[in-house]
């Protein structure tokens, strides 16, 4: 396995780790009972479940690369995005939810820009593969 590949593989695993944590917590370590907790669990519980999805994400385009199944410098373009997506769209959530300032919800949509476009490059990968081969 190349440095670049485990880097990323290892990327991913603290991704799917600090989402199961965030999302315990959203489960078991919030006050329902008033309105700013309930709006915090759903947050953090969003912003769970994309972190999760795209850490798994990240760790599929990991073994597509190493299948040689998608054109290399794509896959990588659809790797940094979801990473990007993963840090924005979860992190501006997880800020709102602890009490951030409310101007952390203009960088969600960036975020979930990212997940988009990666999601895209990564269509092109497949695309620009099958037609090389």
């Amino acid at each position: 396995m190349t440095a670049a590949a485990k880097g990323w593989i290892i990327i991913a695993a603290l991704s799917g780790a600090i989402s199961i944590a965030i999302g315990a917590f959203a489960a078991h370590g919030l006050d329902l009972s008033t309105e700013a907790g309930r709006k915090a669990r759903e947050w953090l519980q969003t912003g769970s479940q994309y972190e999760m999805i795209h850490a798994l994400a990240i760790v599929a385009v990991v073994a597509l690369a190493r299948s040689a199944a998608v054109n290399l410098p794509w896959a990588l373009v659809a790797q940094c995005l979801f990473l990007a997506g993963s840090l924005l769209f979860p992190g501006a959530l997880y800020a709102l939810a602890f009490g951030g300032p409310r101007w952390f919800g203009a960088v969600a949509p960036i975020g979930g820009a990212a997940f988009i476009l990666g999601w895209l490059s990564l269509g092109v990968a497949a695309l620009l593969k099958a037609e090389a081969d």
